[in-house]
């Protein structure tokens, strides 16, 4: 990978590196490995329409990566992923991967704003989506950036613009396993999305530890319910987990209860991941749906806090399978254990993975606490990053001087070393599941021309934990949400980064320091209804797949 590439990628040390590979948690092998290590005859993926083997998938991944070099791409590019659950997403990411190139693993809700700073973030020279696209692809292929190919797939009248080669004849290109495999998408705290590089080394151990906490083998079928680029559903265990294991997964782009337990009971699905909203809606289900779920032994929820009433209806609509999982794409992930007893799966969000991983809990002034104390989670290890891609500025703050990674999250840990999430200090909003940046809004908000002040407040939800409110000052008339949101859709903001809260005040509340005072704006919020209430369960599914 060239110099330039890896500029304003940060490593871990040397010390730890060795560390890591002394204590067999790092092995030097390309990410890629996983599919090349599965047994070749086994089903790999399938998505209701088609279904590959690991062969089949191995010989179109290196058929892609092929026609990829082909086409000019070098060893070490940032080539940006946008694509729904299907079996082609499994062969495309796979395919990048096996060309040495990095894919940036963009969701499918994300807009113009989002995917052209991936764009210029990582100088990405080609794009990869499908038909859903073809208005970003439009908008993309207007503007200026520094982009030599967009390929499209799955286009209705069949034309599919990947550029497939010759697999019988393909040698992967040798990639150091200390280099970025991939970047994920962080949810952030300033500005748009913060990149997180995911090295070969650190990701195959998060995808491998994780599937052998989750106790998976060749026999466990996966369900792919969330977005698959998420962290959640690629690699803790998801896609690349059973992968690790010669497992199967079946891809879903229809979340919905109807939906998922038909597959389910078609597939013998054993395993799958949701967002709290989704096994809310998931465990109410079970009361009127038919279909056979008996073969489901483990489902993970995870992205948000799930309330300790919510946990325990799904263990009544799901009995031995609910694993509450809390971790983010930034590294540390935390499961409770198959076997814990009810009341920790209830009540805890787990206990870290990894005997390498090093956390520790603050107070304000960064001092540690004591046993079952609040403070902030800071941690450090064998698959948490040491810096953002290429935010120098903002891993200053973001990291401690040893390199303790400074989550947000206020926890407390029990006697028994589980962790327990009591809120957050970080200025984001999770929205069903996805961590919104408010200063981004914000910024977006600061630029109609009727408000002079703004702030992103969490508004709490009963199905997605919170929705996104914004106060704001305005200059003259001012704007109706509905207006405000037009706005900021035509600025290319994903629709779940749209507000669903308005309060125009007449002076913005500050703290003692000067500074807008969000506590104050959530205090004074009426308790009356969202002006966009979710009313039915197709409005749920609709919101969370967005």
């Amino acid at each position: 990978m060239s110099g330039d590439l890896l500029q304003g990628f940060v490593p871990h040390p040397e010390d730890q590196r060795q560390r890591y590979i002394e204590h067999g948690v790092w092995d030097n092998k390309p990410l890629w490995t996983l599919i090349t290590d599965a047994h070749p005859d086994r089903p790999a993926v399938a998505d209701g329409e088609h279904s590959l083997t690991y062969a089949e998938l191995l010989a179109q991944a290196d058929a892609l990566a092929a026609g990829l070099l082909a086409a000019g791409l070098r060893t070490g590019q940032r080539v940006v992923l946008q694509l729904p659950n299907t079996t082609t997403f499994a062969v495309v990411l796979m395919g990048v991967l096996r060309a040495g190139l990095v894919p940036v693993m963009a969701l499918p809700a994300h807009r113009l704003a989002e995917i052209e700073y991936f764009i210029r973030l990582t100088e990405a020279v080609a794009y990869i989506t499908n038909d859903d696209q073809q208005t970003l692809v439009r908008q993309l292929q207007s503007a200026s950036l520094p982009l030599q190919h967009i390929f499209v797939t799955n286009a209705p009248d069949g034309r599919d613009s990947l550029p497939m080669g010759d697999s019988d004849e393909f040698v992967p290109p040798p990639v150091n396993p200390c280099h970025p495999a991939l970047f994920l998408v962080s949810g952030g705290t300033t500005g748009l999305p913060k990149l997180i590089p995911r090295t070969h080394n650190d990701y195959r151990y998060n995808a491998i530890r994780s599937a052998q906490i989750c106790g998976l083998t060749a026999d466990d079928i996966y369900l792919a319910t969330l977005p698959a680029a998420h962290n959640f559903p690629l690699a803790c265990p998801g896609m690349l987990g059973i992968f690790a294991v010669s497992g199967y997964v079946v891809m879903n782009r229809d979340p919905s209860p109807e939906h998922g337990f038909k597959l389910i009971e078609r597939y013998a699905v054993t395993a799958t991941a949701l967002v709290p909203a989704l096994a809310q809606l998931w465990s109410a289900a079970t009361e009127w749906e038919t279909a056979d779920l008996g073969s489901l032994r483990l489902l993970q929820v995870g992205g948000a806090k799930f309330p300790e009433n919510e946990a325990r209806a799904a263990l009544r609509a799901f009995p031995g399978a609910l694993q509450q999982v809390f971790g983010m794409a930034e590294g540390l992930i935390c499961y409770t254990r198959p076997g814990d007893n009810p009341d920790t799966v209830a009540t805890t969000q787990g206990r870290p993975m990894s005997p390498l991983d090093e956390l520790r809990i603050v107070d304000a002034e960064g001092k540690d606490v004591g046993p079952g104390e609040e403070g902030e989670l800071l941690v450090r290890g064998p698959y948490t990053l040491r810096g953002y891609y290429r935010a120098a500025e903002h891993n200053a703050d973001a990291f401690s001087p040893e390199g303790f990674y400074r989550t947000g999250d206020r926890v407390q840990l029990t006697p028994a070393g589980d962790l327990i999430v009591t809120g957050r200090i970080k200025d984001v909003v999770n929205r069903g599941g996805e961590c919104i940046a408010a200063a981004e809004i914000e910024q977006h908000l600061l630029a109609h021309p009727r408000i002079r002040q703004a702030a992103i407040v969490p508004v709490p939800d009963k199905l997605l934990g919170e929705r996104i409110g914004a106060a704001i000052v305005s200059a003259g008339l001012p704007p109706t949400l509905a207006e405000l949101r037009e706005f900021l859709a035509a600025r290319g903001l994903a629709a779940f980064k749209l507000p669903e809260r308005l309060e125009v005040l007449a002076t913005m509340p500050v703290t003692a320091v000067g500074k807008i005072d969000k506590k104050q704006i959530i205090r004074a919020l009426p308790t009356k209804r969202l002006c966009q209430a979710l009313s039915t369960a197709d409005t749920i599914i609709r919101l969370i797949s967005i």
